[in-house]
């Protein structure tokens, strides 16, 4: 029988003393700090103030949910909770309605609970494995599953059906009987992913990211066709066209400024991303299908630097823009299909790496998903 396996996560995590973003208060929307607040039943670890800086959305529930910093783990309904709950004071006084107006110099105290300890456990979730030893699994992810447990999605996870599809064979990563996560892919993103089983493969593997000597193609579905004769690409700050049409994008990715769940293009700040792309197929001039591999792996890499080059997602509903596919073109039901796709069509095609134990070269593909396959086959016509 296998035994029953608990991973402990916290769901809050602790403010920090004094955190900065973007340097000023002015300069990002927020500026946060060791709180003022007195309270002798109330920890300092226990508060958060936030001051409100230019820029910032006007209503207190969207200026919390932008300028909140990512450590803080909180959400934008636990932002929400808080708020009806009396837990964000302003002057020490409550303020208990979300669309209370802010403006820029406004501080508040955001009152936070002892962390909670969540068991991640085990979950019967079915998986597609596609090669399993006892050092490493590779999973080819649906969509629709987040990868690793978080404050919002604390359960239905990958790593929450690793644990039961693993069970013992988990011989554990820094101490703990667990998965080793060592790269994500998005949660509506489709495709392959290598978890580590030991503590021996998740160093080597993370080395391997670590030093960007890991393949990954991902197949995307584009508004547009990216091409080296068009003068608005060749204009473009960072983007250049390489031997075979193929579309190299250097930027640096950040948070963006006032949305902290978005990634934007910056070049001051941010970290180094480099993004290739080539067309593989092209539908009457409106839409393509690309192969995009990664130098590096941002956060949303492949979907912010397709929308910077003008040439978003279909389905994204975040980087994709207000681009439509044209039904003068396409006919109603195809255009109506892609203008509708319920996901960025995204999905990670071939993973490539050196196993690392046993020093063996992988190399992996996944077939399109149903929906991917049948969305190109409508544009085809």
């Amino acid at each position: 029988m296998t035994p029953t396996i608990m991973v402990i996560i916290n769901t809050i995590t602790k403010p920090f003393k004094k955190r900065s973003e973007g340097g000023s208060p002015g300069s990002n929307g927020v500026s946060v700090m060791a709180s003022p607040f007195q309270d002798d039943d109330l920890a300092a670890d226990d508060r958060l103030v936030i001051v409100i800086g230019e820029d910032a959305p006007p209503r207190l529930d969207k200026a919390l949910a932008a300028a909140v910093p990512e450590e803080a783990a909180l959400s934008r309904s636990r932002l929400m909770k808080m708020i009806c709950e009396g837990d964000v004071l302003s002057g020490g006084v409550a303020v208990t309605d979300p669309k209370t107006k802010v403006k820029e110099g406004d501080s508040f105290t955001l009152l936070l609970a002892p962390p909670v300890d969540v068991a991640t456990l085990p979950e019967d979730i079915p998986l597609t494995v596609v090669w399993e030893d006892g050092d490493l699994i590779v999973i080819d992810k649906p969509a629709g599953m987040v990868v690793h447990p978080a404050p919002g999605t604390p359960s239905g996870t990958l790593v929450n059906a690793l644990l039961a599809h693993c069970g013992d064979t988990l011989s554990g990563i820094g101490g703990e009987r667990r998965p080793g996560i060592v790269h994500r892919i998005d949660k509506d993103t489709t495709g392959l992913l290598v978890v580590a089983k030991s503590d021996r493969a998740h160093h080597g593997l993370a080395a391997q990211f670590e030093a960007h000597t890991v393949n990954r193609h991902y197949l995307a579905l584009v508004h547009g066709v990216p091409s080296a004769y068009d003068p608005r690409l060749r204009g473009l700050r960072g983007v250049s066209f390489e031997a075979g049409n193929i579309l190299k994008i250097a930027t640096h990715l950040a948070r963006h400024k006032t949305d902290r769940q978005r990634q934007a293009v910056v070049w001051d700040q941010g970290r180094h991303a480099v993004t290739r792309a080539r067309v593989v197929e092209d539908f009457a001039g409106a839409a393509s299908l690309v192969e995009c591999w990664l130098e590096t792996g941002r956060t949303h890499q492949i979907r912010v630097h397709m929308a910077y080059a003008g040439h978003g997602l279909i389905g994204d509903q975040t980087y994709g823009g207000k681009r439509k596919l044209p039904p003068k073109l396409f006919g109603e039901a195809t255009a109506e299909l892609g203008n509708s796709f319920p996901r960025q069509a995204l999905h990670a095609a071939s993973l490539g790496f050196e196993h690392p134990v046993t020093g063996e070269q992988l190399e992996f593909q996944s077939p399109l998903p149903a929906d991917f396959t049948g969305l190109i086959t409508a544009l085809r016509g």
